[in-house]
């Protein structure tokens, strides 16, 4: 039996897992995967392979037909975010799929949290002028009593609610399935974007869907209150980048912290690397030894119960 690996945080600590799999007699094919593989590298290497374990490459109906065709049997997507999956498509083709829910809630909110300081306080401002041989002191604002429009109430959202809300700040989530949360009484709910005049930050920390592709856009960031900092942890592609880079032009958007952009890795000419008051990460938010340990151990022994392994 052979099983595919393209998660790369999972790839990085692989011989850490090795021996799960040598136990079991499984031979393991680990490529070098910068962020994700394309769609005709994946055509030629998931119907070589029993099982897959799927990072955020595109697993997408032409992929897991190539790969019914040939040996695959089943797949789990490392990591929470599925926006990437064609769960339809593998259901058609009688491919099990599932991911690993509920395994980086602290680790992203701690970036997310991370992130609204550097924002306020403007630390990589003052770290790169030091570098600079410069001795910079801006002018920062203070988190007590900021109000954060936070976007999506699951684990992650919940996690860094519980985070914003230990710096004494005021937290309204966005989430269509909204239920209050124990401890996280004080946050409160509206329908985006109502009410995005009052918030100093947007937090995303939802998933990606069809329909909230874009939703902070032109008409959304014009209705946000002047000077706004923006936080993405979750998906590139929950941004316009064109609004935000004019909103940034503008001075409507003070700066942003994206981990997660429309294309990734980012373009080198991407026009969003012309802001000094950005701060960027490398879709790498869940990425803590702890929780690949964590989230690969499930994906692993989840993937063998899809094909039987004991």
């Amino acid at each position: 039996m052979k099983v595919l690996i393209t998660c790369p945080p999972m790839l990085r600590l692989i011989n850490e897992f090795k021996p799960i799999f040598a136990a079991k007699g499984i031979e393991i094919c680990c490529p070098d995967v910068v962020q994700t593989l394309s769609v005709e590298e994946l055509k030629s290497l998931v119907p070589q392979y029993d099982g897959w374990i799927i990072g955020d490459d595109p697993a997408n109906k032409e992929v897991f037909a190539a790969g019914r065709a040939g040996k695959l049997k089943a797949a789990v997507k490392w990591g929470v975010g599925v926006d990437n999956v064609d769960f339809v498509a593998a259901k058609e083709l009688d491919i099990p799929v599932t991911n690993t829910p509920r395994m980086f809630g602290g680790e992203v909110a701690d970036i997310a949290m991370g992130y609204v300081i550097a924002l306020a306080r403007q630390t990589f401002v003052i770290d790169r002028g030091v570098r600079d041989g410069k001795w910079l002191k801006p002018s920062g604002i203070s988190l007590a009593d900021k109000t954060v429009a936070l976007v999506g109430f699951g684990d992650i959202g919940r996690n860094t609610a519980k985070r914003l809300l230990a710096a004494d700040m005021q937290v309204i989530a966005y989430d269509p399935y909204f239920q209050p949360a124990q401890g996280l009484e004080a946050v409160q709910s509206a329908k985006w974007a109502d009410r995005l005049d009052e918030a100093d930050f947007i937090v995303l920390t939802c998933a990606l869907t069809p329909e909230n592709k874009h939703m902070v856009n032109a008409e959304t960031l014009a209705k946000a209150k002047h000077g706004v900092r923006i936080v993405n942890v979750a998906r590139g592609p929950l941004i316009d980048e064109a609004a935000l880079i004019a909103a940034l032009a503008s001075g409507q958007v003070h700066s942003a912290a994206l981990d997660v952009f429309e294309v990734e890795p980012l373009p080198v000419d991407s026009p969003l690397r012309q802001f000094e008051q950005c701060i960027f990460g490398s879709h790498n938010g869940s990425n803590t030894v702890d929780a690949v340990h964590r989230a690969s151990e499930k994906a692993i022994y989840l993937l063998f119960d899809f094909l039987g392994v004991e």
